[in-house]
């Protein structure tokens, strides 16, 4: 059984320490977490930034807050504790607009609409601006049928819940598919000599 999470005052001193260290350094703090572990605890920083997280500013990050942690005695006083730096999972849910800026071009399901009456949707992310997201909203349809394109919606913050991404397997990069390129306008409506039957195999 693991144990939870630390939302004490310590996790919040030790936010307070990191957080500058990883803003000078060019990246968010995204989330701190302190857990128990035996007689040490783990001190797990999550950080991001637009350009994405790769191994080498991870350690980076790491130096970073490690020297600042050790100045200030990490909040531990001579208990021990182990430092993990890291950056969002794909399962981490998208709640500030940072977060759905990050993720233009990537497949999300989130409620939308008025509190009290919002609905799920399966939509891609198109923009992001200070208004709110624009969507291309899948159609619901049944089971094995023809499917329907995407409906553009823009979805002001206020009307936004938490998104949480939808993994791909096989898409390139933002704005292709399985199969190919999407169109420039993901609501665009498919042309008929694409369904020319003929012209052999």
């Amino acid at each position: 059984m693991s144990a939870a999470p630390r939302t004490d005052p310590v996790a919040t001193r030790l936010a307070g320490l990191v957080a500058p260290v990883v803003e000078a350094a060019g990246y968010d703090l995204e989330e701190l977490v302190v857990t128990p572990a035996g007689r040490r605890s783990i001190v797990r920083v999550v950080v991001d930034r637009d350009a994405g997280v790769t191994l080498d500013d991870v350690a980076e990050v790491s130096r970073a807050v490690s020297t600042a942690l050790d100045e200030h005695d990490g909040g531990f006083g001579s208990a021990p504790y182990v430092l993990e730096v890291t950056s969002p999972g794909v399962d981490r849910p998208l709640t500030e607009p940072r977060h759905w800026r990050r993720n233009t071009g990537r497949l999300v399901t989130v409620p939308v609409g008025p509190a009290g009456s919002a609905e799920q949707v399966t939509a891609r992310v198109l923009e992001v601006d200070g208004d709110g997201v624009t969507l291309a909203v899948e159609a619901k349809g049944k089971p094995g049928a023809k499917k329907r394109p995407p409906t553009r919606r823009q979805v002001p913050w206020q009307e936004l819940g938490a998104g949480r991404v939808q993994v791909e397997f096989g898409r390139g990069r933002a704005g292709e598919d399985e199969v190919g390129a999407e169109p420039e306008d993901p609501t665009a409506q498919p042309d008929p000599a694409d369904d020319d039957d003929g012209g052999g195999q």
